[in-house]
Parts: C-alpha cells; structure tokens; sequence
C-alpha cells in the first residue's frame, strides 16, 4: 500500500469514527429525562389541586382554564396538554377527591360494606366538592360529550364498584343468588341487603 492509498485509508477511517461518535451523541441527547417526567405529574398534580381549589369556592361555569393555570403556576399550554378543556380538568379533580373521600370497604360483611359506603357518600355529597354533582349533571346539558364521560367514568365506575361489594355478599351466601346486582339503588344499599339476606328477612 502506497502512502495516498494510506493516508486515503485513514482519512476514511476517521470521518466514520466521527459519525458513529455523532451518532452516539444525538442518540443520548434525543432520550427523554426522568427528571422531566417527574416535573409533569408534580404539574398535573398542581392542577388537579388548583382546579379543586377554584371549583370549591365558585360555579364551575366561572372556573377557567386561565385561572386552574395562575393558581398551578403552569402555562395553559401545559393544561390543553393533557385535557381539551377545563370541564375535564374539573371532572378529573373531582373523581380524585371523590376517590379519596367515598370507601369501599371489604369487612367480610355485605351489610357492613353498604353501610359504610353509604355513609361516607353522603358526607362527600354534603361536602363543598360533593355539591359540584349538579353543575356537572348541568354542564352535561349542553355538552353532550361531557355527560357522556362523567356517565362512563362516575357513574359507571361507582356502579361497577357497587357490583363487586354485591357480589362478594353473594359468594360468601349472604345475599340470595337469584336477586340482581342491577336492582341495587347505592342510596337503598344496606335496607336491599338485609331484605335479600338467605334464608328470609331481619
């Protein structure tokens, strides 16, 4: 090998040497951090909490996006991020608290499990977050697709959830097979249970 084809040689060598190092480089770059996921749920935490705040002192209709943002410390570029209004930032901040306040207890006994859920409804619809129920029922008036989220992800979750305390009293033989979990009112749940109880009333 004669001294141009060597150099030539070289001189290839190194320029790909130099893209595999770019390569690497942007590659590393491109991966997203941990530290900015975490800084997006500490976000969508303050909005939640924000959005609470607001909702608990005003009508929902009041409630804007661009007050959920000042009260966050965030854009509102960051809340359209994750919902296409703030009727579903209010619905989401709702269900949260909700799903912090309302129990759905397993004491090994259906009776007690209603009645415990029971009472700890009707505290949270006594609370300042639990009287939101009708604004959001009002809201659903005239956005169709609002009623029917809060109808898949309240009503149908509660429901849902209902079902599996029904039907763990049924598996255990306390409430009779051949009643159904459908005809269980949450408001009616403990007297239901007791007058479907085997082996005739209490």
């Amino acid at each position: 090998m004669n001294r141009t084809k060597a150099r030539g040689f070289a001189a290839h060598r190194s320029l790909r040497s130099c893209k595999i190092t770019r390569t690497v480089h942007s590659e590393a770059a491109e991966e997203p951090k941990p530290r900015g996921r975490r800084r997006s749920v500490e976000a969508e935490r303050a909005i939640l909490k924000a959005a609470l705040y607001l909702l608990e002192r005003q009508p929902l209709r009041k409630v804007t996006a661009d007050a959920i943002a000042r009260r966050a410390g965030v854009s509102k570029a960051t809340i359209y991020k994750w919902w296409p209004n703030k009727s579903l930032v209010a619905l989401d901040a709702y269900l949260a608290g909700m799903t912090e306040q309302v129990v759905m207890p397993d004491t090994g006994s259906a009776e007690l499990d209603f009645t415990r859920q029971l009472k700890s409804v009707m505290a949270f619809y006594t609370s300042s977050l639990g009287k939101l129920f009708c604004q959001f029922l009002a809201e659903g008036q005239s956005d169709p697709v609002f009623l029917a989220l809060f109808r898949e992800r309240f009503l149908y979750v509660r429901r849902n959830a209902a079902r599996v305390m029904w039907q763990r009293g049924v598996d255990r033989g306390e409430i009779r097979k051949d009643l159904r979990a459908n005809d269980l009112s949450p408001a009616r749940g403990p007297w239901f249970v007791r007058r479907s109880r085997v082996g005739g009333h209490r």
